[in-house]
C-alpha cells in the first residue's frame, strides 16, 4: 500500500512538472528519463539562422516612435545584462524578455550597432546554455513566478540568471550569485563604479576606468565570495563587459570614448536608453571588443581561477583558457560545458544542439580554430 501511495505521489509530482515547464526554460542539465516526459510537451521549433550583418551601419536614432520606453510590466523578465533589459523595454526584442536567439541578433545589431559576429557568438554561447533549444527560446532573465515549481535536480532554471554558465562573479552592477540575488541592479556597486569614475576618469566612464575598476571587483569577489569562481568562460565575459558600456552606452555622434554616468544608471538601473539617443556610428566586432579586454586586462593581469572555499583563496586554474587561448575558450565551451549540460541528447533535442552549435562557430570560420565535431 505505502509503495503505491508512493507511486501515485512521485506520478502526481511529475505531472505538475510537466504542466508547469515554460517553453523558454533551459532543458540543460534534465536527465533522460526527464527530457523524454517534457520535450514532448513542447512546440517543436526549427532553429531560425541568424540574420546577416546590417547594411546600414551608421549612427541612426534608436528611440523612435516605434520604440518608446515602457516600464517593464509585473510579469515581464528582465534579468542580468542592462543591455538586453534596455532593448526589451524599448521593443527592439519582445517585450515580456523572452525570444528567439535571432530576434536577439537582430535587436543587438538594430539598437547597438553590434557586428554580426560578435552578435551571433555571444547569442548563441548564451542560448545554448540557457536557452530551451527545442522550441528555439530564451529568457533574458529567469523565470515568472507564475512558471510553477522548479523541475527537479540537476536541471538549471533556465535565462540569463544562471548561474556560473554564462552569468557569473564579479559582475560590474550585479552581486556574485554567492550573496542570493545575481540580476538585480546594485546602488552600492554602481555607486562605486561612480567613485572609480570621478577618481581616474573626470566623472566619465571610460577604458582606464574600466580597468581600475574590473580590478577592483575581482579584487572584492576574492575578499568577500568564499565561492568566487573566474575562469572561462566567466573569465572572458566579465572583461567584455567592462568594455561593452563604452562600445554600446555611448551616443554615436560622441567619439571620445566617455559615457556620461547620468546615462549609464540609465541603463544599468533602469533598462532605459536616453531620450534622442543614436547608437554607435562603428559597428562593434569581436576583434575590437577584444582590443577593449587587452586593454584592461594589460593594466592589472590576473590569471584565471578562483576561491577555495574560502575567502582570500585565489588560486590560478591551469586548466581554464585565458586571453592567449581564443581557441580554447571555444572548445572548453563546446566540449566541457555544453557536453556537460547535455551528456546524452537525442532526437529533436539533438538535431536542435548540433545546428545551434553550427551558429556559433559561424563567426569563427576562417579564424585556425577548427570546429568541434557535431555530438552524436
Amino acid at each position: 500500500m505505502l509503495l503505491f501511495s508512493f507511486l501515485g505521489l512521485f506520478s502526481l509530482f511529475s505531472l505538475n512538472n510537466v504542466l508547469a515547464f515554460p517553453s523558454y526554460r533551459s532543458l540543460a542539465g534534465l536527465s533522460p528519463a526527464e527530457l523524454e516526459v517534457i520535450i514532448p510537451t513542447l512546440e517543436v521549433r526549427t532553429p531560425e539562422p541568424p540574420p546577416g550583418p546590417l547594411n546600414d551601419t551608421s549612427a541612426k536614432l534608436v528611440v523612435d516612435p516605434a520604440h518608446p520606453w515602457i516600464e517593464a510590466g509585473l510579469n515581464d523578465i528582465r534579468g542580468p545584462c542592462p543591455g538586453l533589459n534596455t532593448l526589451a523595454s524599448h521593443g527592439w526584442l519582445p517585450r515580456n524578455g523572452i525570444a528567439t536567439p535571432a530576434e536577439i541578433v537582430n535587436a543587438v545589431q538594430e539598437g547597438f550597432n553590434m557586428a554580426n559576429d560578435l552578435a551571433i557568438f555571444v547569442t548563441y554561447a548564451a542560448f545554448l546554455v540557457d536557452g530551451n533549444l527545442v522550441t528555439d527560446l530564451l529568457s533574458i532573465g529567469g523565470k515568472t513566478k507564475n512558471t510553477g515549481p522548479d523541475p527537479p535536480a540537476p536541471a538549471i532554471v533556465g535565462g540569463l540568471n544562471t548561474h556560473a554558465v554564462f552569468e557569473g562573479d564579479a559582475s560590474t552592477t550585479r552581486a556574485d550569485a554567492f550573496f542570493g540575488d545575481n540580476h538585480s541592479f546594485n546602488e552600492s556597486l554602481f555607486d562605486e563604479l561612480t567613485a572609480f569614475s570621478n577618481q581616474f576618469g573626470a566623472g566619465f566612464y571610460n577604458l582606464s576606468v574600466a580597468a581600475e575598476f574590473r580590478f577592483q571587483r575581482i579584487k572584492d569577489s576574492i575578499a568577500t565570495n568564499p565561492q568566487f569562481s573566474f575562469i572561462s568562460p566567466r573569465y572572458f565575459t566579465a572583461y567584455a563587459e567592462s568594455v561593452f558600456p563604452i562600445a554600446f552606452f555611448i551616443d554615436g555622434r560622441q567619439s571620445n570614448g566617455q559615457l556620461d554616468m547620468n546615462v549609464a544608471r540609465g541603463f544599468f538601473q533602469n533598462s532605459r536608453f536616453p531620450d534622442g539617443f543614436f547608437r554607435a556610428n562603428v559597428s562593434t566586432s569581436i576583434n575590437e571588443v577584444g582590443n577593449g579586454i587587452g586593454q584592461i586586462f594589460a593594466k592589472h593581469p590576473i590569471a584565471p581561477g578562483g576561491n577555495d572555499d574560502a575567502i582570500n583563496t585565489y588560486t590560478p586554474d591551469p586548466n581554464s583558457a585565458d586571453f592567449t587561448q581564443f581557441c580554447k575558450l571555444y572548445t572548453d565551451f563546446v566540449n566541457v560545458t555544453v557536453r556537460g549540460l547535455y551528456p546524452s541528447a537525442t532526437g529533436v533535442l539533438l538535431d536542435a544542439l548540433n545546428t545551434n552549435l553550427d551558429f556559433f562557430y559561424s563567426p569563427l570560420q576562417g579564424s585556425g580554430c577548427p570546429q568541434v565535431p557535431a555530438f552524436v
